[in-house]
């Protein structure tokens, strides 16, 4: 019997064998992450019927696709695998719903339905106290929107709070009085003079 050293040609295939059986090709499976940005807004909320959408699509390979209510959205300029996009809204009435579908070479697809609302109210102010000690100012209130406060100023300094519809609030500032100001989530903004 010959041994395979003698045959070196044939046992070069034998000796492959178990290293090509560990050679698996991956297959992509992550799907698309579709990502919505604000703007002056919220997500989703504006003062305008007509504004822009912006965003961006998450994929691990590169995505090749993104459609708004199936027709095609640009990708911007720079890298698929953080394919960033924008399109305009344009509601009809005070709500909507756009929906974004994104692919990536494989055929992995995500789908996102935006809702999209129209909110031209301003939030309210309501101070509940109002204190002045020599040259220290205390006030304590609430600020309340139809649909989330953002944010809340007094005297430029902004507040530390929790965004919701109702959000309660309290400050210490210098002078004789303090300038309050509310943003809601569209943008809308109330100011008030508390003295």
């Amino acid at each position: 019997m010959r041994s395979l050293a003698a045959r070196p040609l044939l046992a070069l295939p034998l000796l492959l064998i178990p290293l090509l059986g560990s050679c698996n090709r991956t297959t992509d499976t992550f799907k698309p992450r579709i990502t919505i940005q604000s703007g002056k807004g919220g997500v989703g909320v504006s003062q305008q019927k007509v504004f822009t959408v912006t965003g961006y699509v998450l994929d691990d390979t590169g995505v090749t696709s993104i459609t708004v209510d199936d027709r095609p959205v640009p990708i911007e300029p720079g890298s698929r695998k953080l394919a960033r996009f924008r399109f305009t809204a344009d509601v009809k009435g005070g709500k909507g719903t756009y929906k974004i579908v994104a692919r990536d070479a494989a055929g992995n697809k995500d789908v996102m339905n935006l809702p999209v609302t129209i909110d031209t109210a301003p939030p309210i102010i309501n101070v509940t106290r109002f204190e002045r000690t020599g040259n220290v100012v205390r006030v304590s209130g609430t600020a309340k929107d139809n649909d989330s406060v953002q944010e809340i100023t007094v005297d430029g300094n902004r507040l530390n709070i929790t965004p919701g519809p109702i959000v309660e609030f309290y400050a210490e500032t210098t002078g004789v009085y303090a300038d309050l100001q509310v943003r809601d989530n569209a943008g809308n903004i109330t100011k008030k003079r508390a003295q």
